[in-house]
C-alpha cells in the first residue's frame, strides 16, 4: 500500500471521526431542546386545562344568577360576550405560545374574563338571595379555587417557558435550535391582577360601613 493512499485513508478516517463527534454533540443538544420543548407543552396543556375549568363553570353561573329577581342584565351581557372572546382566540391551542400576537390576544381575551367574572361577584353582594343560595356558594367557590390554579400554572409555565428558552438562545445551541426550526416561547406577562381570584368581600351596608359618631 503505497504512502499516499495510507495517507489518504488516515484522513478519511479522521474526518469520519471528527463527522460523528459533531453528530452525536448535534442529537445531544437537539433531544435536550426536543425535552424542554414538551416540557414546556405540557405546562401550557395544564394552563389551558384550568382555563377550560373556568370558561364550562361560568354558564351554570350565568343560568345561577339569571334566577334572582331583577338582576342586572348588562352584566350578564358582559360576561357572556367577554366568554365568546374567550372561545374564539383559544381555537389556536397549542401554537398560541409560538405567536406572540396570538399570546397577546388570549392574554387580553382571558384578563377581559376574569374582570367580567369580578364584577359580577361584586354586583351579586347586593342580592341577598344569590349569597344564601347553596347552588351559587358552590360555583363561587369552585370558580375562586380555578382562579387560583390558573396563577399557579401560568407562573409554572413562565418558569417552563424560561428554561427552554435560556437553553436555546445560547450558543452554540442557538445554532442546533435554529437548523432544527425552534423558536422562543412567549411569555404570560398579565394585567396587573388578571390572574388573581376575584375578591368578593365587600360590605354594602352604610349602617355598618360608616365610622361610629363621637359624642
Amino acid at each position: 500500500m503505497s504512502r499516499g493512499l495510507l495517507g489518504c485513508l488516515v484522513v478519511g478516517a479522521f474526518v469520519l471521526f471528527i463527522a460523528v463527534i459533531a453528530g452525536m454533540w448535534f442529537i445531544g443538544i437537539r433531544n435536550h431542546i426536543v425535552e424542554l420543548d414538551q416540557a414546556v407543552a405540557k405546562q401550557w396543556s395544564d394552563v389551558e386545562n384550568d382555563y377550560q375549568r373556568r370558561f364550562d363553570l361560568i354558564p351554570n353561573l350565568v343560568q345561577t344568577v339569571q334566577g334572582a329577581a331583577n338582576f342586572e342584565k348588562s352584566t350578564l351581557t358582559e360576561i357572556t360576550e367577554a366568554r365568546a372572546k374567550v372561545g374564539q382566540v383559544t381555537m389556536q391551542g397549542a401554537n398560541i405560545p409560538n405567536n406572540p400576537q396570538a399570546m397577546q390576544q388570549y392574554e387580553q381575551a382571558q384578563a377581559g374574563l376574569s374582570s367580567a367574572l369580578s364584577r359580577l361577584l361584586v354586583v351579586v353582594e347586593r342580592y341577598p338571595e344569590l349569597r344564601s343560595n347553596e347552588n351559587f356558594l358552590q360555583l363561587q367557590s369552585q370558580l375562586e379555587g380555578t382562579e387560583n390554579r390558573i396563577s399557579v400554572e401560568r407562573r409554572r409555565f413562565n418558569d417552563a417557558a424560561q428554561t427552554y428558552n435560556t437553553y436555546i438562545l445560547k450558543f452554540p445551541n442557538s445554532m442546533v435550535a435554529g437548523m432544527s426550526g425552534f423558536h422562543t416561547k412567549e411569555y404570560f406577562k398579565g394585567v396587573t391582577g388578571s390572574a388573581e381570584a376575584p375578591k368578593v368581600k365587600f360590605d354594602f351596608n352604610p349602617a355598618t360601613s360608616a365610622p361610629a359618631a363621637s359624642h
